[in-house]
């Protein structure tokens, strides 16, 4: 669906309107619809939708007046647009245009995805969503693009995540990768397990060997002029996880094209700052791998040794996106001097869904400032995130008798958390409170719809991070 900004004018003429209901003035309004309104129940709650063809008007309902609740109204009208066959609909901007308009763009265009890759083709109706603003576009043209920029990656990042393994391997992550780069001219580099075995990288390699596709490393970078920051984002690249030797069930392998998300979300995060020309440069790295079995599958009882020289215990192969990720650690700070941040991002743990629930992201580090910021510029951009904090009861948990580390804890506890630990062992002692580690094991890939969010991939963590660099570039 195309979404487009104008100023208003009489001349203006389209198939629809969509009117947005605060709850609380529903009551107090006075207009001619309002009695067939309250004969079909219609209450003005969030997510509530009514069609009046006879008016060609959609009314749905708000709760209150944050970015949350337009967001969600905006894709609940948008949805029932689409489920007729006119061609325009418009809808004019709150007063606080400039927070409605973020909200009002961002809701239509989240709401209005779809994965239709494997469905037969039908033909659809080309619609448009029109956003009429009564002050000048001078003020609103910036803000706009911006949030078509971001929610367009935030798509593009879903059809990655929704694409099959068998169509999205590490050799098609990495033939991605090379697209964004060249499109916005950013350095690329993709390497393999020549590459890996050569630079002592057998944690990230051992996970991937049992697989018919070879791992890619991949490393993209954004260099702007004048950058004020240096920023390292990390992804998990799962292409798909069968939980290698230690099998999982075949309930849980199911959707586990979804562990490929945090690489997906760190591509197309590159991308979208590129786009907005922040001033921050940025490294994109992602561990692309297919953890399978085979005779030459890694297994529990090896001893892994990771690029910064430390020794991993397995005892669990389905423990093997913290193996991936530490290995990408060690390569980001051995190859990228002057690091002020790093951030990695995985869907790691099904402790972290137990923990917080499927909509939330676990955000860990040893920087309690840096953390509540994050947590806070998620809050900002319409995700939901919560910090964990570290411990030591719990780093001794993943202690290992026979190599520096175990890459699972002896508790079932705080399983999250001691993910987290694990990734602190391969973040070097100058970089401990520039780093974070988010797990977007619950919001990225859920099976049924929620808010804005479709059934499949929410992109998450592309709109909080954006905003979070945004930030970090003004400090």
């Amino acid at each position: 669906m195309n979404v487009s900004l104008i100023q208003n004018s009489d001349k203006l003429k389209y198939d629809i309107e969509i009117i947005l209901m605060f709850k609380k003035e529903f009551e107090k309004s006075s207009f001619k619809e309002k009695k067939l309104l309250k004969e079909l129940n219609f209450k003005a709650q969030d997510e509530e939708v009514v069609f009046l063809p006879e008016s060609k008007k959609i009314f749905v309902g708000c709760e209150e007046n944050s970015y949350e609740s337009l967001a969600i109204s905006m894709s609940a009208a948008v949805k029932k647009f689409q489920a007729t066959q006119f061609k325009t609909a418009y809808i004019k901007l709150c007063k606080e245009e400039q927070q409605s308009l973020k909200a009002f763009t961002q809701g239509a265009i989240l709401g209005s995805y779809t994965f239709t890759k494997y469905k037969k083709e039908e033909k659809k109706v080309e619609q448009e969503l029109i956003l009429v603003a009564s002050n000048d576009l001078k003020e609103l043209s910036s803000l706009f693009n911006e949030a078509v920029i971001v929610a367009n990656s935030v798509n593009k990042t879903r059809d990655f995540v929704n694409t099959t393994p068998d169509d999205f391997y590490p050799k098609i992550m990495a033939k991605e990768a090379k697209k964004i780069a060249k499109a916005n001219e950013l350095e690329y580099a993709v390497y393999g397990d020549k590459y890996l075995k050569k630079n002592k990288m057998m944690s990230m390699y051992s996970v991937g060997r049992a697989s018919r596709h070879e791992s890619k490393l991949i490393h993209l970078t954004y260099k702007p002029k004048d950058a004020k920051k240096k920023a390292v984002l990390i992804g998990k690249g799962l292409t798909y996880d069968s939980g290698g030797l230690s099998l999982k069930p075949s309930d849980f392998m199911v959707t586990m094209k979804s562990d490929k998300s945090g690489g997906c979300a760190v591509l197309n995060i590159i991308e979208a700052a590129s786009k907005l020309k922040l001033p921050i440069e940025i490294h994109a790295i992602v561990g692309a791998v297919e953890n399978m079995i085979g005779g030459d599958a890694f297994k529990p009882d090896d001893v892994l040794k990771a690029k910064n020289g430390k020794t991993i215990e397995v005892r669990n192969t389905d423990a093997e996106g913290r193996l991936v990720l530490a290995d990408c650690l060690c390569y980001a700070q051995d190859e990228i001097q002057d690091i002020d941040y790093i951030f990695d991002y995985a869907t790691l743990t099904g402790a972290s869904v137990v923990g917080v629930g499927e909509y939330t992201t676990s955000i860990m580090g040893n920087s309690q400032m840096l953390k509540c910021h994050a947590v806070q510029s998620a809050i900002n951009a319409g995700e939901y995130a919560t910090s964990l904090p570290f411990n030591r009861f719990l780093r001794k948990t993943i202690k290992s008798e026979i190599a520096d580390v175990c890459n699972i804890a002896n508790t079932r506890y705080g399983g999250a958390i001691t993910a987290g630990l694990f990734l602190d062992h391969f973040v070097y002692e100058q970089n401990k409170d520039k780093w974070l580690h988010f797990d977007i094991a619950g919001p990225a890939y859920v099976e049924k719809a929620w808010g804005y969010n479709p059934h499949g991939a929410s992109g998450a963590g592309v709109r909080m991070s954006i905003e979070l660099l945004k930030e970090l570039a003004l400090k």
